[in-house]
This record gives C-alpha cells, sequence and structure tokens, in this order.
C-alpha cells in the first residue's frame, strides 16, 4: 500500500544523484531554472542512467568525501544497485540559489533540500518538471 501522506509533487532525479539527495548530503539538486515551489516533494528515480554518469558521480564523491566525511556506515551502491523509475524518497525544497559554497552546487539554479527521506521504490513514470506522480503509477488502470 502506497503512503496516502506522501507529497503529491514529484521531481525527477536521475542517478545515481537521487542517491547522493536520499543517503550521502547532497543538500542541493541542480537545474537551468527556477521554481517558486516551497515544500515537500517525493524524489522520483528515472530509468535512464549511462555508465559515464555513474562513473562521473561516482568521482565527485571521492573528491567530496575528501573535503567532508559523509554519514557514518554510508556506502556507494554498484551500478546495478541503484533503484531506478519511480518515487525513492522524499525532501524538503527550502529556497532557490544561483549561487552557494557546496561541492555539490554545478548548476544556474540549486534547489536547496533539508530533510531527506528515503522510501521503498514506488515505480513511478517519470516526467520533466515538477508532476503528480499518482497519476503516472506503473500499471494503473
Amino acid at each position: 500500500m502506497i503512503d496516502p501522506n506522501l507529497p503529491k509533487f514529484a521531481l525527477s532525479i536521475r542517478q545515481p544523484w537521487a542517491h547522493c539527495i536520499l543517503h550521502l548530503g547532497k543538500t542541493v539538486e541542480n537545474r537551468d531554472w527556477s521554481t517558486r515551489f516551497r515544500g515537500r516533494v517525493c524524489i522520483h528515480s528515472a530509468k535512464g542512467m549511462t555508465r559515464s554518469e555513474y562513473e562521473d558521480c561516482l568521482g565527485l564523491v571521492h573528491e567530496i568525501s575528501t573535503i567532508s566525511p559523509f554519514p557514518s556506515g554510508s556506502l556507494f551502491p554498484a551500478f546495478e544497485e541503484l533503484r531506478r523509475g519511480g518515487i525513492v524518497g522524499t525532501a524538503e525544497i527550502v529556497d532557490v540559489v544561483t549561487a552557494m559554497d557546496s561541492p555539490w552546487f554545478f548548476g544556474k539554479y540549486g534547489f536547496l533540500l533539508k530533510d531527506p527521506q528515503p522510501c521503498d521504490l514506488i515505480p513511478v513514470k517519470g516526467a520533466l518538471s515538477f508532476f503528480e506522480w499518482r497519476k503516472n503509477l506503473e500499471g494503473r488502470q
């Protein structure tokens, strides 16, 4: 059963970046567009992920780990182990910035995130921008 308290809207984020938000302290989601949206949103993990994207992120994670430690017990999953194609958690969007002193920030705009909460994978088809994810549930009649 799907938790009825999950937020109405989701934002699709490619792996392994969604994993970094939920488990490794990535507090900013980089975008080339801004938003006025504030509040809790579901994190949708896109189905697509290339080996190159995975390796680029892994390189950044190793670089960041020398600057500031990750939460105790944090591991970076293997390529095949990353959950994709659905809701994988939630986070709260508290602001949007155009500059910040964080190794995670490299976008035109950064959605500042707090209080990430992982959840079991809920298979959902992704969409652009913010979307009402319940309308895209896999297997929905």
